[in-house]
């Protein structure tokens, strides 16, 4: 096996992802396992800069080959937002995911319903030489008033997949590793994931 580094120390995502990249020789791992303290500011414009400054910065640290993502959710009522800014909408030290889903749903409840939405995913590769390279996904949806399911985290519990009739949160690990926008990012990764591990690039 192959040590790949994810560039966070999310366990959520880690499950998420080792379990996407199940059918590869790499073995993935999270800054804090291999005793590294990395506080990388998002300072990027679009959410391929974002993954690639903790995909770069966690390579240079740690001297292996380091993946990171950046993701956000999309909603067409809101002009897009969160977006870039998903994972800090509630702009309060120490909010939580129902936090930032409460705000989320006080924002939407003066629009009408639909609330139709997007899961927006970019995954960087970044190795210790300072090559990059990305891939994307998306997931379609809309957000929901109500919470459903347990089987996620962030803002799945109100994203709805309108083709199932369920929210992330519903879904199984392996239904969701069919349709996730990082599941579709990591599946476009997978070539180069491949061609990395067998020098060909």
């Amino acid at each position: 096996m192959v040590m790949l580094l994810l560039a966070s120390n999310n366990k959520g995502k880690l499950i998420e992802i080792q379990s996407l990249l199940a059918d590869t020789s790499y073995q993935l791992t999270l800054l804090q396992d291999i005793g590294i303290r990395l506080a990388v500011e998002e300072s990027g414009s679009t959410y391929a800069e974002n993954a690639a400054l903790k995909a770069r910065s966690a390579a240079l640290a740690s001297g292996l080959m380091a993946l990171a993502d950046d993701s956000g959710l999309e909603v067409a009522a809101l002009g897009g937002k969160p977006g870039l800014f998903s994972a800090r909408y509630a702009q309060v030290p120490g909010a939580s995911d129902a936090d930032r889903r409460a705000i989320l749903l006080q924002e939407l409840a003066q629009h009408a319903r639909p609330w139709l939405a997007r899961f927006h995913c970019v995954v960087a590769i970044a190795t210790p030489a300072g090559r990059l390279y990305f891939s994307k996904g998306e997931c379609p949806g809309e957000i929901i008033p109500e919470e459903r399911g347990d089987n996620g985290f962030g803002y799945d519990p109100i994203f709805l997949i309108s083709s199932l009739g369920r929210t992330m949160a519903e879904l199984s690990t392996e239904e969701k590793n069919q349709i996730s926008h990082r599941a579709m990012a990591l599946k476009n990764a997978k070539p180069m994931l491949t061609e990395l591990i067998t020098g060909e690039r």
